[in-house]
């Protein structure tokens, strides 16, 4: 069976140092570790985090895949590199370092990699700009983007043009949860991670859905990371706020929230397989893709074991592993095997 992992994460071995070549802010970049292999991610001046070699280094990742029978990587970068709070002519310049690298990935490696480019969000034209270079000079099926931009919600008027014009090239896009609300007040116990990312999922698409963002655009093809976070389980309290404060909720999107429950895909990472049965039932196995946020702790390392290990039926498995991810991406199965 052909498996997709929809939801991967990689960056560059080597990037400039961006602070020094804008001459502000905290961007993220890249410098040797002692440690052979490993790099190490600076933020600015200050050391941010080290990464191991599965992080940027395409053989490796094939051979980890293959343990668990994995052919396809779908690959972004790591939402801190979104840098959405920078100068926009430089966000760009960081987005098309990133995307070349992602785009050459995949032309090396047709049958191993997808590419998802990320885009300057807090510039509307230059955004479009660089999502047509994704889609039609590098030739990938998407973008990745962040669960709000500047702690402004996605239904804010001024991406709507990037949204529809998504739309009508036919990128798909995958929400991922960054820059969590209330992360200064929860750093402890690691619940920015455990607690913020699921909020930040359901914030982006509650505010696509209230702001009337998915009623004009029906054939945005969304994708929620990390099964949709909160959204889901809390789908019928959001329901019912809906019903019982319409001057509060329903001012701009006079839709029921449930009724687009069947509109947007989500990956499969739940870490839990009866949470994952309650998202079939709900969405349905066309509209869930396997995913794992390879490489880093948190996500699924194990690459769809606990599925395989499940009850659930052939098909639906065979929906989840690739044949969501390709209506998602809009991809020719026969393109990888």
């Amino acid at each position: 069976m052909l498996k997709i992992d929809a939801h991967t994460h990689i960056l560059p071995s080597k990037m400039p140092n961006w602070t020094n070549k804008f001459g502000y802010g905290d961007f993220i970049w890249i410098q040797e570790n002692e440690k052979p292999g490993y790099v190490d991610m600076m933020k600015g001046e200050q050391y941010f985090r080290t990464i191991e070699p599965n992080c940027w280094n395409e053989e490796i990742r094939i051979k980890e895949y293959e343990e668990y029978h994995t052919q396809v990587q779908v690959v972004c970068t790591v939402p801190v590199m979104f840098s959405y709070w920078a100068k926009a002519k430089d966000t760009l310049e960081l987005s098309r370092f990133l995307n070349d690298h992602i785009a050459d990935l995949q032309t090396r490696y047709p049958k191993n990699y997808v590419g998802l480019g990320t885009i300057p969000m807090q510039d509307t034209t230059l955004a479009i700009e660089e999502m047509h270079r994704i889609k039609y000079e590098l030739k990938m099926p998407g973008i990745q983007i962040g669960s709000n931009i500047n702690d402004m919600n996605l239904s804010d008027p001024q991406f709507f043009p990037i949204f529809e014009e998504a739309e009508k090239i036919g990128c798909a896009i995958m929400i991922h949860p960054w820059e969590m609300m209330g992360f200064s007040s929860m750093e402890k116990y690691w619940l920015p991670w455990l607690v913020g990312m699921p909020a930040e999922t359901s914030r982006a698409m509650c505010s696509l859905i209230f702001g009337g963002v998915m009623e004009r655009l029906p054939n945005l093809r969304l994708m929620l990371s990390h099964a949709g976070g909160a959204f889901i389980p809390t789908i019928g309290r959001i329901e019912h706020g809906f019903n019982c404060r319409p001057d509060l909720v329903a001012i701009d999107n006079p839709r029921n929230p449930r009724e687009y429950l069947g509109k947007f895909w989500v990956d499969c990472i739940t870490h839990d397989i009866d949470m994952l049965h309650h998202i079939l039932k709900v969405k349905g196995s066309k509209k869930v893709c396997l995913g794992t946020d390879y490489p880093f702790p948190l996500g699924d390392l194990e690459i769809g074991k606990f599925i395989e290990d499940s009850d659930l039926s052939q098909n639906v498995v065979e929906d989840i592993f690739c044949n969501s991810i390709l209506e998602w991406l809009d991809l020719d199965k026969s393109k990888f095997l």
